[in-house]
């Protein structure tokens, strides 16, 4: 894989370390082809590696890799907790329907299918105390 086709994999899997510029390593100083310093998951790993094989200080370790000492225990303690999978950041953001639970998804499908959005989103919010608008009664609706 090119080092183009290896970015654009990188930016599609939302893998890409933004902070790249700041990894001054010598691994990755352009070099050798494997090592991409936009590559978040092998610079968080060669981080850990320079400071569990080679003995480099943390605060070292870190720097050159582009992250605080903070950031390096935060990845320290997920490379522990969940092995390599946990050098790959979680997806930022809502993991799903905040005010759409089960239960109120189960009441708008219920519902008369000739009352409006607004009027079973009124409903919603007398019944279970909830505001929602029409628009996410209209889109829950739909098959």
């Amino acid at each position: 894989m090119s080092a183009a086709a290896r970015r654009r994999a990188l930016e599609v899997s939302g893998l890409v370390h933004h902070d790249s510029g700041r990894v001054s390593a010598g691994l990755f100083d352009g070099t050798r082809p494997f090592f991409l310093a936009e590559d978040k998951v092998q610079v968080k790993y060669e981080m850990l590696r320079a400071h569990v094989v080679d003995g480099t200080a943390v605060t070292a370790a870190a720097a050159a890799h582009g992250y605080s000492r903070a950031a390096f225990y935060l990845v320290a303690t997920a490379f522990e907790e969940a092995g390599m999978a946990g050098l790959v950041d979680e997806r930022r953001g809502r993991r799903g329907p905040l005010k759409l639970t089960p239960e109120i998804s189960a009441f708008i499908t219920a519902a008369d299918p000739f009352l409006s959005g607004a009027e079973v989103a009124d409903a919603v919010t007398a019944t279970f105390g909830v505001t929602l608008h029409r628009r996410t009664v209209e889109r829950a609706r739909r098959p």
